[in-house]
């Protein structure tokens, strides 16, 4: 088989990615495992390895990622059954006050985007904001803003939700500090968001907003009684903790040999602080609901059938990824970047992450596949590379990418307009800016943190 030069596969490839979700409608899966498999076809190589290096790379990035999301699924599902995800909301509408809704409402996304897809994050607040405007009589918008600035934020930014998962692994950056960097960074960009939709809000007058219902109207009390605050935060605070902990440690310099080192670098592990963190899950969720183990088996069944379609693209991603490094892209992008044979390199590749990862989300919709994909591309690029700063800057700067390109192909844009009685232009005039100013802040702020800590 012919070998086209790298771009015209770099072309090819993200074509049939494309082409087959947008085009075609069909499943993100197959379009990745496609599309890595025509690009390993083109890629130099022996023919007789070309199929078997892309079930290789698919492999590999299950090992990495497949255990950890499946038992943030597993968490996620456990904290909304049980009340904790709703414990955990009424704490921050309790913390900032019903006079700060906007914030209170970005808190609780901010917060439960970790462990619960941001999705169902918005399905769960939803009721929260719509009883909050009939509480004030306005900024229906704003609220509804709110629950996207700070879901968006850790959606995109915070292990173990998918996109960022995989990216941390195809760049090597450690997921503990993957985890610090994205909450850090998480919080401009949560900030930019909420300035918007407080600016906006006051400007687009909606053409189908709620009817104003009477004061006091409170957010309907879940049938389970809810758990104390410590117990519903412990699954989010817990592989936090662990994780973070075993970052510092390895980064001090202490004696690797010593038992507390050893046992925290054990404990820190993600895949075994995240089934640690499922386990206090299940615990949360047993106490509350009394559940018997035919309950607790049908959830974790539920739970992991859930999982299984996200990991598979995850993995997908990670195999087109891989099969792009070994198509030699790396160089074909440094070249037309720059323009010539120098390398792109500091706060140049910095935007040009922001870049790549922003036109892929705005050609095929997907925030996981952009991510994925540009990760990939990244890493290519910066194998042998000497950066001036952590990767965990360029991972922070796909993630920013990532929020940019937001319209009618992604699926958030229109769970956030239907639910919300939001016309498609208003969501345009909303939703789509509001997330692109924010991945811009993100990305400023990144830009920043890279040249004031470049953490080497």
């Amino acid at each position: 088989m012919p070998v086209l030069s790298p771009l015209w596969i770099l072309i090819l490839g993200i074509a049939i990615v494309v082409g087959m979700i947008v085009v075609l409608r069909l499943n993100a899966f197959f379009a990745m495992v496609t599309s890595a498999i025509v690009v390993s076809l083109l890629a130099p190589g022996e023919v007789v390895e070309k199929i078997s290096r892309v079930a290789e790379a698919f492999g590999t990035t299950v090992g990495k990622i497949g255990i950890p999301i499946a038992m943030a699924v597993v968490i996620g599902k456990c904290m909304l059954d049980s009340g904790a995800a709703d414990r955990l909301a009424q704490a921050c509408l309790r913390l900032f006050g019903q006079e700060r809704g906007g914030i209170s409402l970005a808190a609780s996304g901010f917060v439960l985007s970790i462990p619960v897809f941001f999705d169902t994050v918005f399905y769960l607040l939803f009721p929260i904001a719509k009883s909050m405007h009939q509480r004030t009589q306005r900024n229906y918008l704003k609220y509804l803003l709110a629950i996207g600035a700070g879901g968006t934020a850790t959606h995109t930014l915070v292990p173990p939700t998918p996109g960022p998962l995989a990216v941390a692994d195809s760049l090597g950056v450690d997921i503990g500090l993957m985890i610090l960097m994205g909450i850090l960074v998480g919080i401009p960009v949560t900030l930019v968001s909420l300035i918007y939709a407080q600016w906006i809000d006051r400007r687009l007058l909606l053409s189908n907003a709620p009817e104003q219902g009477p004061l006091g109207h409170d957010h309907a009390a879940p049938e389970t009684p809810q758990p104390g605050l410590w117990a519903a935060s412990l699954p989010i605070t817990l592989p936090i903790l662990l994780i973070s902990t075993n970052t510092i440690v390895s980064r001090a310099d202490l004696d690797s040999q010593n038992v507390l080192v050893q046992t925290v670098a054990i404990l820190g592990n993600p895949l075994l602080a995240m089934m640690l963190a499922a386990t206090a899950a299940l615990w949360v969720f047993r106490r509350q609901t009394r559940a018997n183990s035919a309950t607790i088996s049908q959830l974790l069944e539920t739970s992991l059938m859930d999982a299984g379609p996200i990991i598979l693209i995850t993995a997908a991603g990670g195999a087109f990824g891989g099969m792009l490094k070994v198509a030699n892209v790396a160089e074909a992008i440094q070249t037309l970047a720059s323009g010539d044979n120098t390398p792109v390199t500091g706060i140049a590749l910095l935007w040009l992450a922001f870049g790549i990862t922003s036109m892929l989300k705005l050609a095929q919709g997907s925030t996981t596949v952009a991510m994925i994909t540009a990760s990939g591309m990244l890493a290519a690029m910066t194998e042998n590379m000497s950066l001036a700063y952590d990767k965990v800057y360029l991972a922070a700067a796909i993630g920013c990418g990532s929020m940019v390109g937001v319209w009618m192909n992604d699926s958030g844009f229109w769970i956030f307009a239907r639910m919300g009685g939001l016309t498609p232009r208003e969501a345009m005039k909303s939703w789509s800016p509001m997330l692109a100013s924010a991945g811009l802040g993100g990305m400023l702020f990144t830009v920043l943190m890279a040249t004031l800590l470049p953490l080497v």
